[in-house]
């Protein structure tokens, strides 16, 4: 029998590798190696850069996961390392050749959520924490929401206008996981980025914070990936 896959997972803006503890737990439950990176968030160059440098610590067949915005950034990291196999993305962003999280963002109406982001006075965005719950997480726990908020890693505006090269999704098998709730990514843009991909879709009614809220939904999704490339 084959050794199963690894796992990596990328955190998006306003978190870090811990918010997928729930999920860490149901996929070593399954009998996978997790790993979960922790990006700085200072500009999509710079993310790209360590999740490779954390990938070429694991040359084994990995699957390679990424929320919100760290779907731009797998999506940009997985195109030099040939260890990925698969790439999973949990309402994320899946930028193509040429793309900017600012010139997807201006192709439609600003999400809900948005108008919870805040900037400082130091080129960082914020969500804010009075709104916090209701815009970034509604479906977590008061508890959970309110650690999460006081937590919360805050986004580099320089991440929003750097460009991805040659997306890994248009050579690699992807999957996305598509919330209908969330507040920050509207559905219909999740559905864009998941066909455009050409993406195995699966739908579950979450927030933008499925991990915290649904980690099954999560843990299963890309559970299908790994089982896809095991075989």
């Amino acid at each position: 029998m084959s050794k199963k896959a690894n796992i990596m997972l990328v955190h998006g803006a306003w978190a870090d590798g811990s918010c997928w503890s729930k999920v860490i737990l149901l996929l070593q439950a399954k009998g996978y190696t997790v790993t979960a990176a922790q990006i700085p968030l200072t500009s999509l160059e710079n993310d790209i850069d360590v999740t490779r440098r954390l990938l070429s610590e694991q040359p084994e067949p990995t699957v390679l996961v990424g929320h919100s915005y760290g779907g731009a950034v797998i999506t940009g990291a997985a195109t030099a390392t040939p260890q990925v196999k698969a790439l999973v993305y949990i309402t994320a962003f899946g930028l193509d050749e040429g793309e900017s999280l600012e010139t997807l963002a201006n192709q439609g109406p600003p999400s809900p959520g948005s108008t919870s982001i805040q900037p400082d006075a130091h080129g960082f965005l914020w969500i804010n924490r009075e709104t916090f719950h209701k815009s970034f997480a509604g479906d977590v726990t008061a508890d959970e929401a309110a650690v999460m908020a006081a937590v919360q890693k805050p986004l580099a505006l320089a991440a929003f206008s750097g460009k991805e090269a040659v997306p890994a999704w248009k050579t690699l098998p992807s999957w996305y996981l598509v919330c209908t709730e969330d507040q920050m990514i509207p559905p219909p843009a999740q559905e864009f980025l998941a066909k455009r991909m050409n993406a195995t879709v699966r739908i579950v009614p979450s927030s933008h914070c499925p991990f915290m809220s649904k980690p099954e939904a999560v843990a299963d999704i890309i559970a299908l990936a790994a089982e896809a490339i095991d075989k």
